[in-house]
């Protein structure tokens, strides 16, 4: 195939999987009593521009069942057929089942297990059983018989029908992505002939068509590639910048001035561009939310739950990298939320609540962060049973751990309280991953629970992952960048808070009355210079997994956005280290891997104790 086509079969894979998560959407919102008429025709506006579409590239499993689809969506907005639950369950099938088609083209490997046949078969078999009435006679293949009250919205749907200069009415025939093109398969249901288009008619008055027109010309298509390369330039020239305000600072201002006030624009206007390319990057989470509602309905209706998802904070932007990223660690969560934490509705009746569980998503800002919350009002996690599990595993456990320390045992591998397992949960994999998978987009994970009340599950994560917010520290001359997000606070020690147990590597640190662990980076790194004296040195507070643990560095240099850099790629993985960036003069400084450092504390401690 060529690379025109291809350009083009790109167009329709994204274009049919919106209008399928479109479909999906209205799908799971309607009113069986009370159908929205608009709904309705958003829903049947999704299934014909993926026929007619499907049709000109001849994939005609998709295209037979949209026909289906289409023609039974047709009789029930026409007033022809009552809405009924069977025929929505029915509909989300064909969706799950054009998505299955949909994946498959894109891969270009035919699945023989999509049952493709089996769902036509039952869709007509709905269509047969519908009475007919006397205005059935008057709609066919697109319904836009004269007369038809909703003739005039179907016109505006279809690929391409907003672009400029497409005719008001003439689509009516026409519409969807070339649905009428040589190739489009014949309809193999029983249908009247294909309707003359009507004549305009007042609701499509011209003067909507320009500013549908308008809308269209606003907004492109572009490669993720060229974007991430746009991105990767625009880090280069931040570096630049900072090399030249480097290198600026050391000229007198009062000789030159000229040089100063160009490095200043300069580096406002580096700013602005790096803002408004992150900014391409950027999508509202509600391209991840928008799957939950399906989600907690099938769940839940196959766990026999009664479960209200209530979304907050759709249009929280977000990098399109962590969108991805995010969307499988959602996912486990709110099933876990749905089998473990959300009770069945006898039991919450017993216990005084509503039969029916609320499950909220939510996402917000915070600093410079977003979080993304999960909570629910089941039953929340039992402490007692997640310490005896922990110490039927051998773990260091004990009665005096803090709330927030228990629940982070529950991202243990393989730890679960689950008394039976299901095919939902309950073997107690995932939860490590969901974390891991967090940790790695530079996000942490924190769990507030009440025992009868619910669990509130918090992720933090960075806007994007191209650019950091961080501190840096100087150890030995050696400049390393620790990520803000994990930063509690930091201060200059007495030697006299400071106290060792059990040897040089046990030594903690005493903050507000409370003993942390001390860790000397320059015993983690292996920096051959020694590490200043206690009182000169600096000390940073950090949380990691929910434990405060303090850093030995010995300087603070300062605050300030980095570009990261893959080390992997570019040298190889380095325990506790998560990458790097160019810093103003040219010399690179290393990220630290904060969640890696108490662990290889641990690792260098125990080597140390396994020497002769």
């Amino acid at each position: 195939m060529n690379d025109g086509m291809n350009q083009f079969l790109q167009v329709f894979f994204e274009e049919t999987e919106e209008h399928l998560a479109s479909l999906e959407l209205l799908l799971l919102g309607l009113d069986l009593q009370q159908p929205d008429p608009e709904e309705l025709n958003g829903i049947f506006r999704a299934a014909h521009s993926i026929k007619g579409s499907a049709g000109m590239f001849g994939f005609d499993d998709l295209t037979a069942v949209t026909h289906e689809l289409e023609t039974l969506l047709d009789r029930i907005r026409s007033g022809q057929l009552a809405l009924q639950a069977e025929m929505v369950d029915l509909f989300l099938q064909a969706r799950d089942v054009l998505m299955r088609l949909l994946d498959a083209h894109r891969q270009q490997r035919p699945d023989p297990d999509v049952p493709v046949s089996s769902t036509v078969a039952r869709l007509r078999e709905l269509l047969d059983a519908a009475p007919a009435t006397g205005e059935e006679a008057s709609f066919g293949f697109f319904d836009d018989a004269p007369g038809t009250p909703q003739a005039a919205t179907d016109d505006d749907f279809g690929f391409f029908d907003e672009a400029p200069g497409a005719p008001a009415q003439a689509a009516d025939d026409g519409f969807g992505f070339f649905d009428d093109a040589p190739g489009t398969p014949a309809p193999t249901v029983s249908e009247a002939p294909k309707a003359v288009a009507p004549p305009a008619s007042p609701s499509t008055s011209p003067s909507t068509k320009p500013s549908a027109g308008e809308g269209e010309s606003s907004s492109i298509r572009v490669s993720v590639e060229k974007i991430d390369s746009l991105i990767n330039l625009v880090g280069e020239l931040v570096i630049t910048q900072a090399m030249l305000g480097q290198l600026g600072g050391a000229l007198d201002p009062s000789l030159h001035e000229r040089i100063h006030q160009a490095l200043a624009q300069l580096e406002h206007n580096t700013r602005d561009l790096q803002e408004s390319v992150m900014s391409i990057r950027m999508l509202p989470i509600s391209f991840i939310f928008s799957r939950f509602p399906r989600l907690v309905r099938d769940t839940s209706a196959r766990l026999g739950k009664q479960v209200e998802l209530l979304l907050q904070g759709e249009h929280t932007e977000l990098d399109k990298g962590v969108i991805e990223r995010l969307s499988d660690p959602l996912t486990h969560i709110v099933r876990n939320s749905i089998d473990h934490g959300i009770e069945l509705p006898e039991v919450r009746l017993a216990a005084g609540k509503p039969a029916s569980g609320t499950l909220r998503l939510g996402a917000f800002h915070q600093g410079g962060s977003i979080v993304v919350q999960i909570s629910d009002d089941g039953r929340g996690l039992d402490r007692a049973r997640i310490l005896a599990k922990a110490r039927e595993k051998n773990l260091a456990v004990h009665d005096g751990m803090s709330d927030a320390e228990v629940w982070q045992l529950i991202f243990m591998p393989g730890f679960s309280t689950a008394e039976v397992v299901t095919d939902l949960s309950g073997r107690g994999v995932g939860m490590d991953v969901v974390k891991r998978n967090i940790q790695a987009m530079g996000g942490r994970i924190e769990i507030d629970s009440a025992a009868g009340l619910g669990t509130r599950i918090s992720i933090r994560l960075p806007l994007t992952l191209a650019i950091l917010d961080g501190l840096i520290v100087a150890v030995a001359n050696t400049h390393y960048v620790i990520p803000l997000t994990y930063i509690v606070e930091s201060l200059q020690p007495k030697a006299a808070d400071i106290r060792g147990l059990g040897g040089e590597e046990g030594a903690v640190i005493r903050v507000r009355g409370e003993y942390l662990p001390l860790l000397s980076l320059h015993d983690l790194l292996g920096e051959a210079a020694p590490p200043l004296p206690a009182e000169q040195s600096i000390v940073v507070i950090l949380e990691a997994d929910g434990r405060p643990f303090a850093l030995q560095v010995d300087d603070l240099v300062g605050q300030q956005q980095v570009v990261i850099k893959s080390l992997e790629q570019n040298f190889r993985r380095i325990e506790g280290i998560a990458g790097a960036t160019i810093m103003g003069d040219g010399s690179v400084a290393l990220i630290l891997d904060v969640d890696a450092l108490p662990g290889l504390a641990q690792q260098q401690g125990a080597a140390l104790h396994e020497l002769p």
